[in-house]
């Protein structure tokens, strides 16, 4: 089935076609005919999947098929999301899918200047896509009126439940009109996170879940490569230099070692960005925008980005260290291989990060393969390329040592003998 052959506007048809979307993805095929009906829907599937075109398509349609001149203004749809970040790409989807409608988008958040949201939330919105924090500061100011909502999209739904937005969703939903729908979405979800997701909508709701088994994208191939902890800058030198302006995101425990990772790199004339919380928004939506644009090729950040970042054409996904969460490993591997594209990611796993490793295994319900590296290899990644008489010192003493354990095992045989 093509889009062509949906009852949509046919100005999103050709914003679709615009963008490269032909065909439905499994999750947009399933959920934009329950949406258009006015169903509840509760969706989970993989991130790059589409998910947001699954929802943004029929929302416009409906609005853009009711909006009449003179008709009254106001919000009817909110799209609340956890993350800056996500709020900032779901409005561009938005943007780009209501072209030449009668649909006006727009996304608030935290972290920029309150007046131009208010002036442009004065001249009229259609669907709103807010951060929480921000949209309550700006209900409570009287910027947001909730009067004429009839749809609540919730997207990473399982983060917004988990990191304690309940009560806001709670509060948002007491605002709305009775009569209203209610859309989750999410690439994971977990029995504790689903039971409060189903008591948000109605008993009724159309529940959609594509490949339960592995949250991670077919698209994407992923392998684990064991070192110490201490030599992961060394190896991270070594990927950079062999895929030289190629377009590599890179994700860190924690702001501090975001900065330490990019020094590293810059002692070997290497330069990188960084994305992490300690950056004003401002900062933050440069960085992405020259990451995006291909003016920077080596993004090194936290977790806040691992949800809400669509790059286009993004090469690798490298996790220099394994997320403390697992559910955070299929979001920052799903930054790569979305849509039809192919991507790869590549884990450092130290010794201390196997529990974590086992963890990120049993939700995805894989083994990740592991790269196997030789003696030889795993020492030539430690030196410098042009150090050649190291290597071959580093791989001389590395032999030494294996025969000196094999004599040693040698003479114990002979003595229990």
């Amino acid at each position: 089935m093509k889009f062509d052959d949906y009852p949509i506007a046919g100005a999103i048809k050709k914003n679709l076609a615009g963008a490269g979307f032909k065909r439905p993805t499994d999750i947009q095929f399933k959920a934009i005919p329950s949406i258009l009906k006015g169903e509840d829907v509760l969706a989970v599937a993989q991130t790059g999947t589409g998910k947001t075109a699954a929802f943004a398509v029929p929302v416009i349609d409906r609005i853009h098929k009711s909006k009449r001149p003179g008709s009254p203004a106001g919000i009817q749809c909110i799209v609340m999301v956890p993350t800056r970040e996500l709020a900032g790409q779901i409005g561009a989807v938005f943007n780009t899918l209501s072209r030449h409608t009668r649909v006006n988008p727009f996304a608030v958040f935290g972290g920029v200047d309150q007046d131009r949201q208010i002036a442009r939330l004065k001249g009229g919105i259609d669907v709103l896509v807010a951060t929480p924090g921000r949209m309550f500061d700006l209900i409570s100011q009287g910027a947001i009126t909730l009067s004429r909502v009839n749809t609540l999209v919730l997207d990473e739904a399982d983060r917004m439940l988990a990191k304690g937005f309940l009560e806001d969703i709670q509060a948002v939903k007491k605002k709305l009109p009775q009569r209203h729908q209610t859309l989750f979405f999410s690439a994971t979800i977990d029995k504790e996170i689903k039971k409060l997701a189903f008591s948000q909508v109605k008993t009724s709701a159309i529940r959609i879940q594509i490949a339960p088994d592995n949250p991670v994208s077919r698209n994407v191939s992923h392998w684990v490569v064991e070192m110490e902890m201490d030599d992961k800058r060394f190896f991270l030198r070594r990927f950079v230099r062999d895929h030289e302006n190629e377009r590599i995101l890179v994700f860190v425990r924690t702001k501090v070692r975001a900065e330490r990772v990019a020094k590293a790199l810059e002692r070997e004339n290497i330069l990188s960005a960084t994305l992490h919380g300690d950056k004003d928004q401002a900062e933050r939506t440069q960085v992405l925008a020259r990451f995006k644009a291909g003016e920077e090729h080596i993004l090194i950040a936290t977790d806040v980005s691992a949800r809400g970042i669509d790059i286009p054409n993004l090469d690798y996904v490298i996790n220099y260290d394994l997320p403390d969460n697992p559910e955070n490993y299929v979001h920052r591997v799903g930054r790569t291989g979305r849509g039809t594209r192919k991507g790869q990611a590549f884990s450092f796993c130290s010794p201390r990060e196997k529990p974590l490793l086992n963890q990120i295994q049993a939700l995805i319900n894989e083994e990740i393969l592991i790269h196997a590296l030789t003696p030889q290899e795993y020492a030539q990644i430690l030196l410098d390329p042009k150090d050649t008489q190291g290597l071959r010192q580093m791989i001389l003493s590395h032999e030494a040592g294996e025969r000196k354990k094999s004599r040693k095992k040698s003479k114990k045989s002979k003595r229990s003998g």
